[in-house]
C-alpha cells in the first residue's frame, strides 16, 4: 500500500526528491543540533498540534522549549536522532500533506537513550524556492512494532 501512495505521489507531481532532502536538513538538524536549521525548516506562522499535550500552539513556542536540548547536543552533553517513515504522501508542486511515523531517540551523557514512536502529518509549502513546514501535528504514540511495519526509505 505505501508503494501505491508513493507511485500516487509521483504521479501527482509531488517533488519527492526535494521533501526528502528537506526531512534529510530537519534531521541532520537534530542530529547535529543546529537549532537555526531546525528553524529555517518551519514557516514563521507554522503550528504545532500534540495530540499527547493535548494542545496546539505556535511552533515558535515548540522550538523556544526545544531550544535546551539542541544547545546540549551541539556541546555534546546528549545525543539525539530523528528518522522520518512515510505512510502516505499528497501535494503537488507547492504544496505538500505527509502522514507517518518519526522515530526520536536521545540520550543525556550517564543515561539510557529514551526512544519515542510517534505518527504524525504535516502541511509544508513551497516558498522561494524552499520547503517549510506550516503544520506538524504529533499523534498518540505508536509502537515499535507499528515502526517496524513500515518500509524502509517510504
Amino acid at each position: 500500500m505505501a508503494v501505491a501512495n508513493l507511485l500516487g505521489a509521483a504521479e501527482s507531481g509531488l517533488p519527492i526528491e526535494e521533501l526528502d532532502a528537506f526531512w534529510t536538513e530537519l534531521s541532520r538538524s537534530v542530529k547535529t543540533g543546529d537549532f537555526e536549521a531546525c528553524v529555517a525548516c518551519y514557516h514563521p506562522d507554522g503550528v504545532l498540534v500534540s495530540e499527547a499535550k493535548e494542545r496546539s500552539e505556535p511552533i515558535a513556542a515548540a522550538l523556544a522549549r526545544w531550544k535546551q536540548e539542541f544547545a546540549d547536543t551541539r556541546n555534546g552533553t546528549m545525543k539525539a536522532e530523528v528518522v522520518t517513515r512515510f505512510t502516505r504522501r499528497l501535494g503537488d508542486a507547492t504544496t505538500a500533506h505527509e502522514t507517518g511515523i518519526f522515530r526520536y531517540t536521545s540520550q543525556k551523557n550517564g543515561e539510557e537513550p529514551k526512544t519515542d514512536y510517534v505518527p504524525f502529518e504535516s502541511l509544508c509549502v513551497k516558498r522561494d524556492g524552499r520547503w517549510l513546514m506550516l503544520m506538524e501535528y504529533q499523534k498518540t504514540h505508536a509502537t515499535k512494532a507499528e515502526w517496524d511495519a513500515l518500509a524502509e526509505g517510504n
